[in-house]
């Protein structure tokens, strides 16, 4: 009996190892072949094809199928599909942007920004947000999070500085492990030349009132953006004086700041604490 599934009932995982199988076959390419010309072993080609290259394939194997083939950024953009589907639909022009930016400043004010979150810490964020959330559909958010890091794979990966309140250090997120995992991989994090964090503590008090958190992005002969979340979904906002306002909200905000060899100190106590 054929156990292969409805085209219909494929997962975009599926699909895409359906396509890759569907113009390789048509270019008369061995799965060897597809192997040699993207860098990849045939078992990574035959799991790709099969939909079992979890969380997925990479972008540059992607990227070398579209060179193989001939076919322009076809399967980078489907690969790209994959990931945005993962997220809310409002989010999927920040994702674009933070690919391409060249520095991210961002400001977390309860809990840690996204490409900085462990697995576990992300999985619990989903399954708090949605009471009875299904496992497939958690685990495909957690995983597109995750890729999110990719970005500092990049030969020229950006610059990201990210001011953590005392809150998002302290706020026990699904357990005081999961917690204390979070803690431990900010601190490896933090030992990374594209990586700076400082800590806002509370003893710091309110230097800019009501501030929540926020994403500057910077462009390589572009405007600089500004990205804002609310419970109905982010904003980009790109008028100049809007975005100055918040350069200026930045700069009062690491000036308050704990020094980043400082902060780490403190992330590296709090941890201790839990432990």
């Amino acid at each position: 009996m054929d156990e292969t599934p409805e085209p219909e009932r494929l997962n975009p995982l599926q699909r895409f190892g359906r396509d890759v199988r569907q113009v390789r076959l048509a270019r008369n390419l061995t799965q060897k072949n597809l192997g040699r010309a993207t860098g990849y072993s045939e078992a990574y080609v035959s799991r790709v094809e099969a939909g079992k290259m979890l969380p997925r394939p990479s972008e540059r194997f992607a990227t070398g199928c579209d060179t193989a083939f001939g076919t322009g950024s076809l399967f980078t953009d489907l690969l790209r599909r994959i990931d945005d589907g993962d997220h809310p639909s409002w989010f999927s022009p920040y994702l674009d942007l933070e690919r391409k930016a060249s520095r991210i400043l961002d400001y977390s004010s309860n809990l840690v920004m996204g490409v900085l979150q462990t697995e576990d810490y992300a999985r619990a964020t989903f399954q708090v947000a949605r009471p009875k959330p299904e496992a497939e559909s958690v685990a495909g958010k957690v995983a597109a999070r995750l890729r999110r890091r990719e970005v500092f794979d990049r030969p020229a990966p950006p610059l990201l500085w990210v001011i953590l309140h005392e809150s998002c250090l302290r706020t026990v997120v699904g357990s005081p492990q999961i917690l204390a995992g979070q803690l431990d991989y900010l601190l490896t994090a933090g030992t990374s030349p594209y990586i700076q964090l400082q800590v806002l503590p509370f003893a710091a008090g309110a230097p800019v009132p009501h501030m929540k958190s926020f994403t500057l992005l910077y462009f390589t002969g572009s405007p600089t953006v500004l990205y804002t979340e609310t419970r109905v979904g982010g904003r980009m906002h790109d008028p100049a004086e809007t975005v100055a306002s918040a350069l200026d909200d930045y700069d009062l905000l690491r000036a308050h700041a704990l020094s980043p060899d400082r902060s780490l100190a403190m992330i590296e106590r709090l941890l201790k604490e839990l432990r």
